[in-house]
C-alpha cells in the first residue's frame, strides 16, 4: 500500500481531521492568540495600572477581547457562515459569556482561594476557554464545521 492511500484510508476513519478543518483551527489558533495576548495586555493594565480587583479586570479584558476576536474570526476563521452580522455576534457573545463564567469563577478560585498570580492563572485557564469558545461557534454559532474554506 502506498504512502497516500494509506493517508486517504485513514483520512475516511477520521474526517474530522481533514486539512481544511485542520487550517480552520490553525486560523482560529493565530487570531485567539493574537486577542489573548490583547486580552492579558488589558488585564496588566486594568489591574496594575487603574488597581482593579484581576476578578473583574479579566472579565472587562475578556468581554473586549472575545468582541475582537469575533470581528477577525468572522472574516479569517469563520468564512462561508450563513449567518448575518447581528446574529452571529449575540450568538458569539451567548457563547462567550459561558468563557466568562469560566474565566472569572477560575480567577476568583486560583488568585483569591489559592493565591495564585494573576497573569499564570489568566493563561492558564485560557486553555479550557479557547477550545470551548471554538468548539460551540465552530458546530452552534457559524456551522462552519464540514464546510470548505473560502
Amino acid at each position: 500500500m502506498t504512502e497516500q492511500t494509506n493517508f486517504r484510508n485513514r483520512h475516511k476513519r477520521f474526517p474530522t481531521w481533514d486539512t481544511k478543518g485542520f487550517l480552520r483551527f490553525l486560523r482560529y489558533t493565530y487570531v485567539g492568540g493574537g486577542t489573548f495576548l490583547f486580552d492579558l495586555a488589558m488585564l496588566y493594565l486594568f489591574t496594575d495600572g487603574l488597581k482593579w480587583h484581576p476578578v473583574f479586570a479579566a472579565g472587562v479584558a475578556f468581554l473586549i477581547a472575545v468582541s475582537t476576536n469575533y470581528l477577525i474570526s468572522r472574516k479569517l476563521v469563520f468564512k462561508g457562515t450563513s449567518r448575518k452580522f447581528k446574529q452571529g455576534y449575540l450568538g458569539f457573545l451567548l457563547i462567550a459569556v459561558t468563557g466568562l463564567i469560566i474565566v472569572t469563577g477560575g480567577m476568583f478560585l486560583m488568585v483569591d482561594i489559592l493565591q495564585w498570580q494573576y497573569i499564570i492563572s489568566r493563561i492558564l485557564i485560557s486553555l479550557v476557554t479557547g477550545l470551548w469558545n471554538y468548539l460551540l461557534n465552530l458546530y452552534v454559532n457559524f456551522r462552519v464545521a464540514g464546510k470548505p474554506l473560502l
